[in-house]
């Protein structure tokens, strides 16, 4: 953190977008294997989104309210600097309050695991609401602008500048609208490797001056608010989109459109929008004028008179009065409290395994229902002669869609490798169940039988798991095998020279006898597909889990600074322009393409690879053909290093062509785990 030239301090808002209620659509979503069942005075009971630099978990206190609570990653963890700066984002954090803001309401930035709580904040982002519903009028309009103008003065008034409003960061809320005021959860450093130079921040989201000098002030903010309200009064991006040096230019030089923002709103936008920062309003006298503007919209609720003061407990009132947003209520916070109340089932670590490092996340978990104790490692049965002869029944659905009974030779796993598998012996393979989750994997109502056995190849560098009590339909699979490949992952962050890489699914309790059900690579898949389809059909062009975003396309085009992020960039967009074109040389070709029309860069968020040409001029069988050769490439370059490098976070591709008839068009996207090594 340092401080800018008007001696405001800055957060370092830039270094990540935060991670909030909001990633998981305002939804509780299952804890993973390895998640804590306490954080400070906190009870865990699910999670609510998760990012480069930690998870945000969904939280109880000791009363019972509902609390967000934001754990940094161990590797972060250990890293002075990061940690040093964490600490100063709590200080500045902790300083800040007022309306419309996410208060932060404990922390503790020496833990190992450090660690902030934040009143939970359930909504959509502006711009997921504007995609989904259009832009705000009326009353919510006022609401709007009159929330977010008092929310950066508390913020400016503490000495402190956001340089990072934005879209996603304000959350709309039943209860109004909310800036984010912190970002420690989630690593978004520069994106596009295609220029030179670096530019913190979203283009379109950044002041003249910032452009122009890198100065960052409460006048910045300013600036990039009037964007914001005309945004949220339009649906229209003020300054467009494209290059970045286009709306670099544009922010710059040219004069916004503002029609479609109402007159009154008109004027105080005017302010903020000013080129020279000295002749923009402050964000105090935006919030008072904005406040009046909206209490001339409720008077019926809440009369103001002019010139009256606008205490902080008023701009609540007046924006609840205008405010109109449906109560969120996910019925998981009830219902995990509910099973929290259940037996706890204890983590058993035994001896050898507290010899290595422990597993992040070993804690108790609980549940309403009694379950079976995972059999010890040295006590797993071996399938029956009977089972030897099924090894040939068909039907066996396997990640790549093939039978379960092949042979050992064929370097797949098999039935008989499977019965070569051993118990555990090391420290890290006794630390495998734990990692992977001492609870329930499945709903216990519907699979109340459900255990499991795990045994390791190491030749092979294979994980078995054997499921046992009741056949499982492909869904159930799909829910073990993500669960698994997770619960791996995270133990290989604590035993690095681990020998396996693989990952099998035997299913003891199908009819006519036990088959291989699943098999991947957790290093290969590194975010944990788990799809039959995206699995039995590599090269289809088109994932159907995921979809690439114009959004994450456009923080794809920001500049990079990282240089493993460069150099991928720059080899595979040479990779597909040789794939392309041969050794043309022939520049005339209306296909001819080079590193002035095909780029490649990185949206951080989402962790995408994306490569776009921008040639309006093709039709679309030209379209489809690059696409193929593009994501042919690209595909191969993610797997590449995620095969060669642990901390390569890149696991998704996107392929897009720019300009035409179709503006952006997306044409193949998919994930290293389902193209050919």
């Amino acid at each position: 953190m340092t401080a800018d030239d008007t001696g405001a301090e800055e957060c370092d808002w830039t270094k990540g977008d935060p991670v909030s209620a909001v990633d998981s659509g305002g939804r509780v979503l299952p804890a993973r294997p390895g998640d804590p069942s306490r954080v400070g005075p906190y009870r865990i009971i699910g999670r609510l989104g998760a990012g480069g630099m930690g998870t945000v978990h969904a939280g109880l206190d000791p009363a019972g309210a509902r609390v967000a609570v934001k754990v940094i990653h161990a590797a972060q963890a250990e890293d002075p600097d990061f940690r040093a700066r964490f600490r100063r984002e709590v200080q500045l954090s902790a300083r800040v309050q007022g309306p419309c803001l996410i208060p932060l309401l404990a922390a503790d930035p020496e833990a190992a695991d450090p660690w902030l709580a934040t009143e939970y904040a359930p909504g959509p982002t502006l711009n997921q609401h504007l995609s989904e519903h259009g832009p705000l009028t009326g009353g919510m309009l006022y609401a709007f602008a009159a929330g977010t103008a008092h929310a950066l003065a508390a913020i400016h008034q503490a000495g402190v500048v956001h340089r990072d409003v934005k879209p996603q960061n304000v959350i709309l809320t039943p209860a109004g609208p909310r800036v984010l005021d912190f970002g420690i959860a989630h690593a978004a450093d520069g994106t596009s490797v295609t220029r030179t130079g670096v530019m913190t921040g979203t283009p379109g989201w950044i002041s003249p001056e910032h452009y122009r000098t890198g100065a960052a002030g409460p006048a910045g903010d300013m600036f990039v608010w009037g964007a914001l309200l005309a945004y949220a009064a339009t649906g229209r991006l003020l300054f467009g989109t494209g290059a970045p040096d286009v709306v670099a230019y544009r922010v710059m030089s040219g004069d916004p459109d503002l029609d479609g923002v109402p007159a009154d709103l008109q004027e105080i936008a005017k302010k903020a929008l000013a080129k020279d920062p000295e002749e923009r309003i402050s964000a105090i006298s935006a919030a008072e004028e904005c406040s009046l503007l909206l209490a001339s919209q409720a008077t019926q609720v809440i009369p103001v008179e002019e010139g009256a003061g606008l205490e902080p407990t008023m701009v609540g009132d007046l924006v609840a009065a205008a405010w109109d947003m449906p109560t969120l209520d996910d019925p998981s916070w009830q219902v995990s409290a509910r099973r929290r109340k259940g037996r706890t089932v204890a983590v058993l670590i035994g001896a050898a395994a507290l010899g290595g490092a422990l597993v992040g996340g070993l804690l108790s978990q609980t549940d309403s229902a009694p379950k079976k104790r995972n059999p010890p490692a040295a006590s797993v049965s071996r399938p029956s002669p009977a089972a030897d002869m099924a090894s040939g029944t068909p039907g066996a659905v396997r990640s790549d869609g093939k039978d379960g009974a092949r042979k050992a030779d064929s370097g797949e796993a098999s039935l008989a490798t499977w019965k070569e598998s051993r118990p555990a012996r090391t420290p890290a393979e006794n630390d495998a169940p734990g990692a992977m989750g001492t609870g329930a994997w499945l709903d216990p109502v519907a699979y109340p039988d459900m255990d499991r056995t795990i045994t390791f190849h190491e030749p092979r560098g294979e994980v078995y798991i054997a499921t046992s009590g009741q056949a499982l339909p492909s869904v159930a699979v799909q829910e073990v095998a993500e669960t698994v490949c997770l619960g791996l992952q995270d133990l290989d962050r604590s035993y690095p020279h681990s020998p396996y890489s693989k990952y099998v699914v035997v299913d003891t309790a199908r009819k006519g006898g036990p088959g291989i059900v699943w098999e991947d690579n957790f290093r290969t898949n590194t975010a944990c597909t788990a799809s039959i389809q995206d699995h039995s059909s590599p090269g289809v062009g088109q994932d159907s889990w995921w979809q690439p975003t114009e959004s994450g396309l456009e923080q794809a085009q920001i500049p990079s600074t990282d240089n493993d992020e460069i150099r991928v960039a720059g080899e595979t967009a040479s990779g597909i322009i040789s794939a392309w074109q041969g050794n043309s040389r022939i520049r005339n070709d209306p296909n001819w393409l080079d590193h002035h029309n095909m780029s490649v860069g990185f949206a951080p968020d989402a962790a995408v690879m994306y490569v776009w040409a921008t040639k309006p001029e093709w039709d679309q069988p030209t379209r489809e053909k690059w696409a193929k050769t593009a994501s042919d490439v690209a595909c191969q370059a993610v797997l590449t290093e995620s095969h060669a490098r642990k901390e390569w976070r890149y696991a998704q591709y996107a392929v897009a062509v720019i300009g035409g008839e179709g503006g952006k068009d997306f044409l193949r996207w998919g994930s290293a785990g389902s193209c050919a090594g």
